[in-house]
């Protein structure tokens, strides 16, 4: 039985928990500057995907993630990387659509539910997972710690909450987490490998899509 989305979410919540879930992966676009960020971002958007997150390590994100909300209305953009309300504010006001961050931070919680909008918590342990999959979803991190078998035995005890799995989860491996489970993957450096982004999302693709072995 799937967990719900909880009762307190708003529509707006909602509606990016959905556009995570058909997503199925979402890319992390981490880079030395902003103008290497846009670069890539805009690959991946030229791909096919619009759903993907920032980080608040690159430097200048605050007007990257603004621009983007602002000219590409078809992609969804979240901030990852949130560790402080300073930063989860600066988000909220560039115009991120949902949060992620590789740790608890409690005290980001109220600042997105003011605003509105979806935070991934991170955590590894069942307890600090369950904390944030009641709050709509949760990210496993770092996922590459305890494997898939870990996933299957969160997921034993808690049945239904939905994780994104991040860290270690590659181009070739993404299809095997989220049939482990995973709501939702999150792979970062490894899209990028060789720099033909376009070929390693095709290839992303047709395993997803069960067209490649």
């Amino acid at each position: 039985m799937s967990l719900p989305v909880p009762t307190s979410s708003t529509p707006a919540v909602h509606e990016v928990v959905e556009h995570l879930r058909e997503a199925r992966v979402v890319p992390t676009v981490r880079a030395g500057d902003a103008d290497a960020a846009d670069a890539l971002a805009r690959q991946l958007l030229a791909a096919g995907l619009t759903t993907f997150e920032f980080t608040a390590t690159t430097p200048g994100w605050q007007e990257l993630v603004a621009g983007w909300t602002s000219d590409h209305p078809e992609a969804v953009v979240g901030l990852g990387t949130v560790t402080s309300t300073d930063i989860a504010e600066q988000a909220l006001t560039a115009g991120a659509r949902f949060l992620v961050s590789p740790f608890q931070v409690p005290d980001v919680r109220p600042v997105a539910d003011a605003a509105d909008r979806l935070f991934v918590e991170g955590g590894l342990t069942p307890s600090e997972l369950r904390t944030s999959a009641n709050r709509g979803v949760a990210k496993l991190f770092p996922a590459h710690i305890g494997g898939i078998q870990y996933l299957t035995s969160l997921l034993a005890v808690l049945p239904g909450a939905r994780i994104m799995a991040t860290g270690g989860v590659t181009v070739d491996n993404a299809v095997d987490w989220l049939a482990a489970g995973a709501f939702t993957a999150s792979i970062g450096s490894d899209l990028y490998r060789g720099g033909d982004i376009g070929a390693n999302v095709a290839r992303l693709r047709a395993l997803l899509d069960g067209k490649e072995d």
